[in-house]
């Protein structure tokens, strides 16, 4: 008999094998939090370009949509208005039913959304469609961010390439829609992209089954803003809202001839940037901290909107483009780590809320002052920006928590 084989099966082996074990217990919730990231982030990513196009084409197009302007920028701001008075009761049923169910029923809200713009006419109709989105983004939204904050050992890396993977689908429908709006028709455009947000559904199957962690959730009145929530606020309303509409109006107002296209590039651009400086900006917030990231990040972004306001436009725009896509997986990183355990998912969904208020006011209010004063409304949005981000990161973590 071979001793020293007799040795390493008796004594040796069962410890390499207890070693291997332990190694790959230890990986198996990374793995599963790595893969569950990913296949939420490409079932919002196949089915977020109904939405995204929906801001190129409904203002241009309003008469094909049977709407006047007015009724289109009501439509543009109902899916963020029912978003505001649903996200914790999204957030509840989020936890209550697990990802894999509510993602699976949001998929199939989106699409029915993205089929209605294409298929019905008129101000009720649309609006239907667009408080169904409204919904639908919501839980989707959700679980992308809990999912990728599940693990804290490479939340930054997951919150980055989801981030990344989410961008690639608006950015692709955008510049799609720029090339054949006018060939095919818009209308015909967003048949396209309902069959495209099908093919989410069997990505959504995928997704962890059974219900989440129960949770403390915020309740459904909008509650006093803590710093976070004033911060997500302000970013909705410079960079969500008004930058937004100030990108389209410069495009358009360059290229007057080809609106759709300058429009479309330009929009699209914004999502270029977050696919390709969203991953490279959450492995700064794990190396450096994701609040030190988050501001120095908005900082530069308020230097932005000021060299805009003072007439620098592109190289402005470019930094404020470059800026966003940076900053794209910062926010979540940062919730996550103000509210640990059970306050996490309520914290993102208590931010998510009043980064939409946000959003909601800035076209409002550029749509009045771009007229009047556009440098101005750079310069205001740039200093607001600023005193903002100053006092939030001047707050000890334990003062800019979500407190309910």
């Amino acid at each position: 008999m071979n001793l020293g084989g007799w040795t390493a099966r008796r004594h040796l082996w069962p410890a390499v094998r207890a070693e291997t074990s332990a190694a790959e217990s230890a990986t198996a919730p990374l793995a599963l939090s790595d893969r569950a990231s990913r296949d939420a982030s490409v079932t919002l990513g196949l089915t977020l370009p109904g939405d995204t196009v929906l801001y190129l084409l409904l203002p241009l197009h309003a008469a094909t949509f049977g709407v006047s302007l007015p009724e289109a920028g009501l439509l543009l701001a109902a899916n963020r208005l029912v978003r505001i008075a649903g996200y914790g009761w999204v957030a509840r049923g989020y936890h209550r039913f697990g990802p894999r169910a509510a993602c699976v029923a949001a998929t199939i809200g989106a699409t029915a959304a993205t089929l209605g713009y294409a298929l019905t006419t008129g101000l009720i109709p649309l609006l239907l469609a667009r408080l169904l989105w409204g919904l639908s983004f919501a839980a989707l939204n959700i679980a992308t961010q809990a999912l990728a904050t599940a693990e804290a050992e490479g939340a930054g890396r997951r919150s980055g390439r989801s981030r990344a993977i989410i961008s690639t689908g608006p950015m692709l429908g955008l510049l799609f829609a720029a090339a054949f709006a006018e060939v095919i028709g818009p209308r015909q455009v967003f048949l396209v992209l309902g069959i495209i947000a099908v093919l989410a559904l069997p990505v959504a199957v995928r997704l962890p089954s059974g219900p989440g962690q129960r949770l403390r959730m915020p309740s459904r009145r909008l509650t006093w803003p803590s710093p976070l929530d004033l911060w997500a606020f302000v970013q909705g309303l410079t960079l969500d809202g008004v930058f937004v509409v100030g990108l389209s109006v410069l495009a358009a107002t360059v290229s007057p001839e080809s609106a759709t296209s300058a429009a479309g590039v330009s929009l699209a651009l914004r999502y270029i940037a977050e696919i390709v400086l969203g991953p490279p900006g959450g492995i700064v917030a794990e190396r450096w901290g994701a609040k030190r990231a988050l501001v120095a990040v908005s900082l530069a972004s308020a230097v932005g909107y000021a060299a805009i306001g003072a007439e620098a436009v592109w190289t402005g725009v470019i930094a404020v483009v470059l800026l966003r896509g940076l900053a794209s997986p910062l926010p979540a990183l940062v919730a996550a780590v103000a509210n640990p355990g059970a306050a996490r998912v309520p914290a993102i969904a208590a931010m998510a809320t009043w980064r939409d208020l946000g959003a909601g006011t800035g076209p409002l209010i550029a749509g009045i002052v771009l007229p009047i004063a556009p440098w101005g409304l750079y310069i205001g949005a740039a200093l607001l920006l600023a005193a903002v981000t100053l006092a939030f990161a001047r707050l000890q973590a334990t003062r800019w928590h979500w407190s309910g």
